[in-house]
């Protein structure tokens, strides 16, 4: 066992790092916990198809040097969020969601505060008939 020993009474669970390959079946789950994933590419394109190719897109992670950089892979990365050596978290001062299945929309902030909000549409037509 690597790290802190996990509790025997409560509902706690045993961090793991699953290595594996994209035909694992596992490579298809979102989860939720202490869990991660890691899938070896062979270099920057193949990493971005692989992120991509899931049918989840929450959040990911960059980790590099040249942060410009950083951001131009961050870019083509379908995910709700990606963040840039740091891992994925939650600010009530950003906005949070994902896209396909990991979610539609986005929470907190301003972009959250919307989803609350039921809007009205008045349109008017001229009695001719023309906008």
């Amino acid at each position: 066992m690597i790290g802190a020993e996990v509790p025997s009474t409560g509902a706690f669970f045993q961090p793991v790092l699953l290595t594996m390959t994209e035909d694992n079946p596992a490579y298809g789950w979102e989860f939720f916990g202490p869990v991660s994933q890691v899938i070896r590419a062979k270099d920057e394109a193949d990493a971005i198809r692989i992120a991509n190719g899931s049918p989840f897109g929450l959040g990911g992670s960059v980790f590099t040097r040249d942060i410009k950089h950083g951001i131009e892979v961050a870019q083509k990365i379908s995910t709700g969020m990606v963040y840039i050596n740091h891992p994925t978290g939650v600010a009530a001062d950003l906005p949070f969601g994902g896209v396909r299945r990991s979610g539609y929309g986005r929470e907190l902030v301003g972009l959250g505060i919307k989803e609350f909000v039921n809007h009205k549409l008045i349109a008017v037509t001229d009695i001719d008939g023309a906008f």
